[in-house]
């Protein structure tokens, strides 16, 4: 699996050492998921500085083939997540849709006052009360996004009634609430992750984010949601068709 390092060589032992590590993910050495060896066992295995074998590592890291998790170690990544940007779905429905299985860590779930961001995306009044629902929202147990809420309080007064760890919020708003999501409008933002984006998305810095803001919209056009979401940038890409006026 190893290959010796040209030291002679003008290409420096960093790209040297990504070209072997590229070389065994593409032959099946290392599947996706499976753990690649520590910077320490790869420093032993070729001969190699510490900071030779993290530059290359996290060079693999930053192009997507390679993801960490903090106190894991670093995995070969599959495919990117492709998510398209054509059709109003929420995490859960996007999970299942992939065959995968979705499930939540609940950070905060509080009835607050609207902040004045808030308050203008949803046409509330400035002082009027939001249900804040804060989750870190996993795949199959890996951890990709996090999502904070905001939804009318007098919209879904018995929302945190439910338990979100489990539960699909648009689910539960529609079938509970007939508050049916219909359209929504949404920002995307490129960006790196802060300290508690590192921590809850199991990164390691300096880590690549995608931020979304999203309004949702019922059919008769009130705002019933406004969310910021955090995306692993290193998970994820993002889709839509564009055609011609």
């Amino acid at each position: 699996m190893y290959s010796q390092l040209k030291r002679e060589s003008s290409n420096p032992l960093y790209e040297q050492l990504k070209l072997s590590l590229r070389r065994a993910i593409a032959t099946g050495s290392y599947v996706p998921h499976t753990r690649i060896p520590s910077e320490r066992e790869l420093c032993t295995s070729y001969s190699v500085s510490r900071m030779t074998a993290r530059q290359a590592v996290m060079d693999l890291v930053r192009e997507g083939m390679l993801y960490t998790r903090v106190g894991k170690g670093t995995f070969v990544a599959a495919s990117k997540i492709e998510q398209p940007l054509r059709v109003l779905t929420g995490f859960s429905q996007d999970t299942e849709a992939r065959s995968g299985q979705a499930t939540s860590q609940v950070l905060q779930a509080k009835v607050i006052q609207a902040s004045p961001e808030v308050a203008v995306a949803l046409k509330l009044p400035s002082n009027d009360r939001v249900i804040l629902l804060k989750r870190v929202r996993f795949s199959d147990g890996m951890a990709l996004a996090i999502e904070a809420a905001h939804i009318p309080y007098s919209l879904c007064s018995d929302l945190l009634s439910h338990d979100f760890s489990r539960e699909s919020l648009y689910q539960v708003m529609s079938q509970t609430f007939g508050v049916q999501p219909m359209r929504a409008e949404q920002t995307l933002e490129a960006n790196l992750a802060n300290e508690e984006e590192l921590f809850h998305l199991e990164l390691i810095a300096p880590a690549p984010v995608l931020r979304i803001q999203r309004i949702t919209y019922r059919q008769d056009g009130l705002p019933i949601e406004f969310v910021l979401s955090t995306y692993r940038g290193d998970r994820y890409k993002f889709s839509t068709v564009l055609q011609s006026n």
